[in-house]
């Protein structure tokens, strides 16, 4: 009899598998708070990041349970999507706080003042 319901693992492998998606779980709870209280839209940037990550995860780890490498090719798929969505925010986030220097613009080092 397998752990897990629907799934060929059984023994340490079910368990650790078991034991990961509830970690998995745990931080996506964790994530989705952050989220939704985040103060700041870079948090909620990060924090979607870290969300789609965590769900990569998940996807792979299902992968293994049911034993269908197709999932594999989703869950690479998703990780590629995330990745390209991340930095599409993180830009956006950057040209709406207006931190992105002009052309010919002169960028102070920190500490240091630029007259004129």
């Amino acid at each position: 009899m397998s752990l897990l319901i629907g799934t060929n693992l059984s023994g340490p492998l079910a368990w650790g598998a078991v034991i990961a998606a509830m970690l998995i779980l745990a931080g996506v709870i964790c994530t989705l708070y952050r989220l939704v209280v985040g103060k700041t839209l870079p948090d909620r940037v990060v924090a979607l990041d870290l969300l789609s990550m965590l769900l990569t995860a998940l996807l792979v780890l299902f992968s293994l349970a049911v034993e269908e490498g197709a999932y594999l090719d989703a869950a690479l798929a998703m990780a590629l999507v995330s990745f390209l969505a991340t930095v599409a925010f993180a830009r956006y986030v950057e040209r709406r706080d207006g931190r992105r220097p002009k052309a010919g613009q002169r960028i102070a080092k920190p500490g240091k003042r630029i007259d004129g």
